[in-house]
C-alpha cells in the first residue's frame, strides 16, 4: 500500500501506534508494518515529516535518547494526542460506514433504480 492511498488516514494511524506507549522512529515504522501484516511499508520520508506535524500541532512530545552510542528521538503521545485519535476514530467509523454502503455488496441500495 503506498503512502498516497493514506492520505488523510497517516495521522490517526501514528497516533494509534502511538497509544500503546512511547517509540523512536523506526520502531514506529516497524509497528505499522507489523500491525498490517507488511502492507504498511511506509518509507522514513513519509512517516518523520508526519510525526513532525504532530509534534507541532501538539499531539506528540518527543525527546532525544542515546541507545548504544545512538542518538534516538522517542515519540510519545500526548492528552492532545489521546483526543484527537478518539475524534479521528469517531470520523473514520462515520467514513468508513458511508463509504460501504456503497463498495460493500452486502449492502442493499437505499436508491431506487
Amino acid at each position: 500500500m503506498n503512502a498516497q492511498a493514506l492520505h488523510g488516514h497517516l495521522d490517526a494511524l501514528l497516533l494509534a501506534v502511538l497509544e500503546r506507549g512511547a517509540l523512536h522512529g523506526y520502531a514506529i515504522i516497524e509497528a505499522l508494518r507489523a500491525r498490517s501484516d507488511g502492507l504498511l511499508d511506509l518509507p522514513t520520508g513519509t512517516v518523520y515529516p508526519a510525526l513532525r506535524r504532530l509534534e507541532r500541532a501538539g499531539h506528540v512530545v518527543s525527546a532525544w535518547s542515546t541507545v548504544n552510542g545512538r542518538e534516538r528521538r522517542t515519540y510519545e503521545l500526548t492528552d492532545a494526542g489521546r483526543r484527537a485519535l478518539a475524534d479521528q476514530r469517531t470520523g473514520w467509523r462515520e467514513f468508513s460506514a458511508t463509504v460501504g454502503r456503497f463498495l460493500d455488496s452486502g449492502h442493499p441500495s437505499t436508491a431506487s433504480s
